[in-house]
């Protein structure tokens, strides 16, 4: 399927652009489950413990794998069956996530917290399915020669998406209001997708039968295969602790911000073109990185400077007020989880069998966040009574037993730089 003509020129190779806009269609929607949501929630006086039992509707984009067989063996409904099997399951999901924006716009948010978040759930189910295709499309569709251009392009796109979704929302309820700024997202949503039907349907692998019970036994074979490997608990305990203490740090950080005293014009200036330049510069050094020094020591490095970056968020709990603090934190956190990520995410890559390769994505890249939204969830009330220097210092720590495993993990099951 894959060929071994010549690579293409990457800036003539339509699919990357098409890679580039599906990371946008990715992104977009899922600051509308997380930070813009608690945002909202936050200017309208909801308590802290409410907000934080709000981010367990991103839990859909920890738990995708146990559906993710399904989109490999069941073919899409009617009528998206038709545009093949990735193109008709994006096809099918994408009015439900266009649905969930429009629902979450005519919530009135805090007005109707319960129905806010039960959009936001919507989105955040919609969203990691559409997810699941949007992977096993650029697995399948590009050769292994680009597969990590495809990837780096994509992460670019997707962050383009959050910050509109996130940053970019912010910025135009201050003009529109809450409502419009986010049927404004709706119809991005709706146009998002012209880019599925311009995708081209990747070739069914040789010898593929759909079974309408196969992906009870993908799952199995999937979990099966990799839980069979030397090393596989610890490395799975590592893959589910990386993002502990970024996912915690980052439960609460529209909350915080606001408490600091800054407005929402200021948090969506910091958050929006700054975050942007920071994460587009930290993909392109964790890249580099990774082809410089190897997987093993672009993870332990980028690993280890994220984390003792995060005490930047305790000194910004002791600088209320502090413009220069607010866009200095912001960038550098930005800077820093985009070179860890994108290590990160060359070591899983390596993780999974090709048999297995889009079940096992989905599965390790849900594991990945499962302990920060398990516990960031549920964390409102350490913030409330601990306090944010409190709240940022036990988050930074609980950054650190990621990282001594890692290093254990990286020593006595070095990854394949394949």
């Amino acid at each position: 399927m894959h060929g071994t003509a010549p690579a293409p020129k990457l800036l003539t190779d339509k699919r990357l652009w098409l890679m580039l806009a599906f990371g946008f269609v990715s992104g977009l929607p899922l600051y509308l489950s997380g930070f813009t949501l608690k945002q909202w929630l936050t200017e309208g006086g909801v308590s802290l413990s409410a907000i934080g039992f709000a981010g367990y509707v991103g839990l859909a984009y920890t738990l995708k794998f146990l559906w993710a067989p399904v989109l490999d063996h069941l073919a899409p409904p009617w009528p998206a069956a038709r545009f093949g099997r990735r193109r008709g399951w994006m096809l099918a999901v994408q009015p439900v996530l266009v649905a969930g924006c429009v629902l979450l716009a005519l919530s009135s948010g805090p007005g109707a917290p319960l129905l806010a978040v039960a959009a936001a759930g919507l989105i955040a189910l919609a969203s990691a399915t559409q997810d699941i295709a949007i992977d096993a499309w650029r697995i399948e569709i590009f050769p292994p020669r680009l597969q990590g251009a495809a990837n780096s392009v994509y992460v670019w796109g997707y962050r383009v998406g959050m910050l509109t979704s996130g940053g970019g929302v912010l910025w135009a309820a201050g003009w529109l209001g809450w409502r419009g700024a986010l049927l404004v997202i709706a119809g991005l949503a709706a146009g998002c997708m012209a880019v599925t039907l311009a995708a081209p349907e990747p070739t069914v692998p040789p010898g593929f039968v759909r079974n309408p019970h196969g992906f009870v036994r993908a799952l199995a074979d999937t979990l099966t295969e990799f839980l069979g490997r030397p090393g596989a608990v610890p490395i799975l305990a590592f893959v589910g602790l990386f993002h502990l203490g970024d996912g915690l740090a980052g439960a609460f950080l529209a909350p915080f911000y606001r408490s600091l005293g800054f407005d929402r014009g200021a948090v969506a200036a910091a958050t929006s073109v700054p975050s942007l330049i920071a994460t587009i510069v930290g993909i392109g050094a964790g890249g580099w990185l990774v082809a410089r020094v190897g997987i093993a020591r672009a993870l332990i490095a980028t690993g280890f400077v994220q984390t003792a970056l995060m005490t930047l968020y305790v000194l910004l709990s002791l600088s209320p007020g502090s413009y220069p603090m607010l866009f200095a934190t912001v960038m550098v956190e930005a800077f820093t989880h985009a070179m860890a990520t994108s290590s990160f995410l060359a070591y899983i890559s390596t993780l999974t069998a090709v048999e297995h390769t889009a079940t096992q994505f989905a599965l390790l890249t849900s594991l990945a966040p499962l302990a920060g939204s398990l516990i960031g969830g549920a964390s409102g009330g350490l913030a409330e009574s601990v306090g944010w220097t409190g709240y940022f210092g036990i988050a930074t720590l609980a950054a650190v037993p990621a990282m001594l495993l890692m290093v254990f993990i990286l020593r006595r099951y070095p990854p394949a730089d394949r």
